[in-house]
């Protein structure tokens, strides 16, 4: 199994996680795909009804906090992540993953199979080294035996892209959001699988309130 910094379970879910050695998140992160590799593809879909916008993991230590947010990195572990070779790689691979992905779900794999090949590639690098240290209450928590190379940390996120499209019941567990305008892929986990927005909270929610404006405004018609 890819080593990373916390255990699958211990990712966040909530938004706007951030490394407080880096000051404030200034994007709101969302880990609730229930996948890693699907947290990565969604920093690349905008939000319902946002217009042109830069990209989310370029500059101000957002590629960082966007480790630290996914568990792949502690806490005020030393980076370059703010260089443009590793956002540049992390969202080639964020690309290729959503054309996998997508084609899967889709029923079409083959237009994506250059994009599968170079996930293979990239899942091939080792992962960071782990060891076993003691944390401040003295219980032994796993961390980086240094500091991580990009292509080791590229290689966990293309690992598990590689454990989820080969296991025939997570992969038909794959949706894409039912929200207007929204292309956020994630594993439905949910009880009888019939779960249709990637958040209740943020599309659910949406779709709540749309769906109480439209019959206030048939009310006021008739």
């Amino acid at each position: 199994m890819a080593a990373r910094a916390a255990d699958p379970a211990e990712r966040v879910t909530r938004s706007g996680t951030a490394d407080a050695a880096d000051g404030p998140a200034r994007l709101p992160w969302r880990f609730d795909t229930g996948r890693l590799c699907l947290d990565l593809v969604a920093t690349g879909d905008p939000a319902p009804g946002a217009g042109h916008r830069d990209e989310p993991l370029a500059g101000e230590g957002r590629l960082r906090r966007w480790l630290v947010g996914a568990a792949l990195v502690p806490p005020g572990t030393p980076l370059p992540a703010d260089c443009p070779s590793w956002v540049q790689r992390f969202t080639e691979l964020r690309g290729h993953l959503a054309q996998v992905v997508r084609a899967e779900i889709e029923g079409r794999p083959a237009p994506a199979a250059a994009a599968l090949e170079r996930v293979n590639a990239l899942a091939v690098a080792a992962p960071p080294p782990v060891r076993a240290v003691r944390d401040a209450g003295g219980s032994l928590v796993r961390a980086l035996a240094r500091a991580p190379e990009c292509a080791e940390l590229l290689a966990v996120v293309a690992r598990d892209a590689v454990e989820l499209l080969t296991d025939p019941a997570a992969r038909a567990l794959l949706r894409q959001c039912e929200g207007e305008s929204c292309r956020r892929v994630y594993v439905d986990t949910s009880r009888g699988s019939r779960r249709r927005w990637c958040s209740s909270e943020v599309c659910g929610n949406r779709e709540r309130v749309a769906r109480h404006r439209r019959r206030v405004a048939a009310l006021a018609r008739t």
